[in-house]
């Protein structure tokens, strides 16, 4: 009974975490708020998830295994299945049921779970426009959808089911007890559709110029949902947006699709001595050792494949074992290359699949970034476990176990813009680093997007920062999160919100956590206890079922931080960071003792700097002068295209260029020291003292970083910790001894907390922009570059592509 209590105890403050939020433990005053610890918020711990984070001596998970075979009927777009699945209860409950997710049926008229969406009468320019709007809702079934065609148990005895909108119940002919499984033979069938009229994860795209298909198959068969000890079965509908919680298991898949069709799939092919050809398979098994990627099929190949489609069928088998979910890709287009990764003294077959249209951007950087991936990964959190990772080209980005899909193809002549190429390198390493985050450490993406996309967002931000010191990462970086967080609060969400009620997704699921994990590492731990930690989560948490809570409490657990106070304001609230340097009062000691008293004046008026569009993050910064540290564009000179040689301007105006003499500032004003001794005057003789005030404008504490610029031209650096706070949340000040009189004073000078208003970071006068500089600020005002805005890209005038 205590464990049931708990567990409802902890999805209650989890899923109504922005209003727990509100709850202020000294109302009225400015401390003991923000300070406090999470307390009730979080779940009580138990012998299933501890205090410390962990799992405990009596967390249990369920499985599930699979045996399916399907055909992909490429004639009627059509996909038919059947599966025999068994089915594992670990927990202490008997089960008088159990569920299944139906996501296919998100296509269909009837059973689509899209109650909560409004809709608007758009400008249709195409009935596919049409089609796609009235596809959602409607009263007559449009036959999208899984349609069940038989369902029994092992013994062949039919099973009653009932279908909720996308979830399947199958009410189980008796209990099934602790320890028992239950066997089940399920048939299947449904409708392929065109994924870019309809949208979602799976489907076919059509080539017209070709005539030919490009299958990703997703979400295409029943599969189990997730019942666990905090929350029971989770059956929260799929609405096309929150993605999925699963069961691990073992999977033997059968795939039966055109003989001359390419095949890539969740885990490894166990018959590929079947389906290629001996020149072909030999070329796996060189790709296996190669330092560089090896075409298993040619573009040539691929080509004459798309020119006449052969006869007949071919069965590729899978194994993949230990996993949550099984996707394929399948199409005669396919190019198909691979490499092998050295994980740990494992080696991890890296491939990628893709179409001509892709060519000359996969060819030259899929496998490469796969393997970079898988390496950068394992390095943060753990060894990667599987056999394979694999990246096909199908104009999305959606991930799954061993297998994702991405974007990124070229102009018809082959050449590409520099936006299509770090979209490419960005989506590929982001889908990729999927296999670590949900795919291994399983958090619940339904419930929590955040701990899926969040997470694998903030290491991802970390790999292409080791990919290419001047790769232009879009999220994790600090000041890339402060126009989302100047958003007036009624527009804003906490991150700690259910996926399907955030407005504004992209900055709150995947940019904001990221941003906040990178300023805990960057600014508030350091790099050295952060990685110790996290790495310690990712560890503890592989191949289990993870929440916030056990997040939170590992990260303090691991390091010895207190950071109840960080997962307050950044996750469960919506304020932003504004600190602000409101005086400066400075003096110099008067050792004449002829002043009675102290006295102090402020400084010369604030100003605020000039406009600075191009900037430097800190932590390639701080990569950059790592000599452990060599990016994989440096390492790979294979990689190094037109764009790594041409210069585009990514390297920003960093804090140092802001370094100058105050010219004709102000004499400081004597502080008087009353009968000075001689020890006194050999102590403060030229002294300066400086009393700064600091306030909290936008509620969400953060460390100070100060700046002092000497008029010597030298520069110095105090960080003070967030805690300095604590008695006043509002209002705080630090009295500061110098050696040499400060000529200006700048707050938070590499950008790093986030702070949403620059203008109040600032005293004395800080120098005008070089002319270098103000070009680089109209480059970068002036919006798409290189051709972007009118359908050219550097390479393609070029002479040398």
């Amino acid at each position: 009974m205590k464990r049931i209590f708990t567990s409802v105890l902890f999805s209650a403050g989890i899923i109504c975490g922005a209003i727990a939020q509100d709850i202020q433990n000294n109302p009225g005053s400015n401390h003991g708020n923000k300070f406090e610890q999470l307390g009730t918020i979080l779940n009580t711990p138990n012998e299933q998830r501890t205090a410390s984070g962990a799992p405990g001596v009596k967390y249990w998970q369920q499985r599930a295994d699979y045996n399916i075979k399907c055909e992909l009927d490429e004639k009627n777009l059509k996909l038919i299945g059947s599966e025999t699945v068994t089915y594992f209860n670990n927990s202490p409950d008997p089960l008088t049921y159990i569920w299944l997710q139906l996501d296919e049926n998100q296509h269909n008229t009837l059973n689509n779970a899209n109650y909560q969406s409004s809709s608007t009468m758009p400008r249709f320019s195409t009935t596919q426009n049409i089609d796609r709007s009235e596809g959602r809702n409607g009263d007559v079934d449009n036959g999208l959808g899984d349609m069940i065609t038989k369902l029994t148990d092992a013994t062949g005895k039919k099973l009653n089911y009932t279908i909720n909108k996308t979830m399947m119940r199958i009410d189980l002919p008796t209990p099934l007890k602790p320890g028992g499984q239950f066997i089940f033979n399920l048939d299947w069938n449904y409708k392929i559709t065109d994924r870019l009229t309809f949208g979602g994860r799976g489907g076919y795209e059509y080539f017209p110029e070709d005539g030919n298909y490009l299958f990703t198959m997703t979400q295409w068969y029943p599969r189990l949902c997730v019942y666990s000890d905090f929350q029971g079965w989770q059956n929260h509908q799929f609405t096309g947006r929150g993605e999925f919680a699963l069961t691990f298991g073992n999977f033997h898949v059968q795939i039966t699709v055109p003989s001359d069709h390419i095949v890539g799939g969740t885990g490894e092919c166990i018959n590929y001595s079947a389906v290629l050809s001996p020149e072909r398979l030999a070329r796996y098994n060189r790709a296996k050792t190669a330092a560089a990627p090896v075409e298993i099929v040619t573009l040539a190949e691929a080509k004459k494949a798309e020119k006449a489609p052969a006869p007949g069928k071919k069965t590729w088998v899978f194994q993949a074992n230990n996993v949550r979910d099984f996707a394929f890709g399948s199409s005669r287009k396919f190019i198909w290359d691979g490499m092998g990764q050295n994980v740990t003294g494992k080696n991890v077959m890296c491939m990628s699949f893709y179409g001509k249209e892709a060519y000359n951007l996969y060819n030259k950087y899929s496998t490469r970034l796969v393997a970079h991936t898988v390496k950068t990964y394992s390095d943060f959190t753990f060894p990667y476990p599987y056999p394979v990772a694999q990246s096909v080209e199908a104009s999305n980005g959606m991930e799954y176990p061993m297998i994702c899909f991405n974007y990124g193809r070229t102009e018809k002549d082959g050449t590409y813009s520099e936006s299509t190429k770090n979209g490419m390198i960005g989506v590929v390493i982001h889908e990729v680093g999927h296999n670590f985050f949900p795919m291994i450490v399983n958090s619940d993406e339904r419930q929590w997007t955040w701990m899926d996309e969040g997470l694998n967002s903030f290491v991802e931000y970390l790999t292409e920062e080791l990919w290419d010191n001047k790769f232009p990462s879009k999220k994790g970086a600090a000041y890339t999160i402060v126009d989302y967080m100047k958003l007036p609060k009624n527009e804003l969400e906490p991150v700690m919100t259910n996926s399907e009620n955030i407005v504004r997704f992209g900055p709150n699921a995947y940019s904001k956590p990221a941003t906040a994990l990178n300023i805990l590492r960057e600014s508030i731990m350091g790099r050295k206890l952060f990685d110790y930690a996290f790495k310690e989560y990712s560890r503890r948490w592989a191949f289990k079922h993870p929440t916030p809570a056990d997040l939170f409490r590992t990260m303090e657990d691991a390091s010895g931080e207190d950071l109840d106070w960080f997962w307050r304001g950044w996750f469960y609230g919506t304020d932003p960071v504004d600190i602000s340097l409101d005086s400066v009062k400075y003096a110099k000691a008067d050792l004449d003792g002829k002043l009675p008293n102290q006295r102090r004046q402020n400084g010369p008026p604030k100003v605020a700097p000039p406009a600075v569009n191009n900037f430097e993050d800190l932590s390639k910064v701080r990569n950059r002068t790592d000599k452990n540290i060599r990016f994989q564009t440096d390492r790979d000179t294979a990689t190094q295209d037109f764009y790594w040689k041409y210069d585009r301007g990514l390297v920003g105006v960093d804090s140092n260029k802001f370094a100058a003499i105050m010219k004709n500032q102000p004499a400081a004003q004597a502080m008087s020291i009353d009968q000075p001794t001689d020890a006194d005057k050999a102590k403060y003789a030229n002294k300066y003292f400086y009393e700064l005030t600091f306030s909290n404008k936008g509620g969400l504490v953060m460390p100070i970083i100060v700046e002092f610029t000497y008029k010597d031209g030298t520069k110095q650096i105090d960080r003070i910790p967030a805690q300095v706070w604590r008695l006043n949340e509002r209002s705080v000040t630090k009295f500061y001894i110098q050696n040499k009189e400060v000529a200006s004073i700048k707050l938070d000078p590499m950008r790093e907390t986030a702070d949403i208003d620059e203008s109040n970071n600032y005293w004395g006068k800080l120098p005008e922009p070089s002319k270098f500089q103000l070009f680089k600020q109209k480059m970068a005002a002036a919006g798409p570059v290189r051709g972007q805005s009118t359908g050219v890209n550097p390479m393609q005038v070029s002479s040398s592509k």
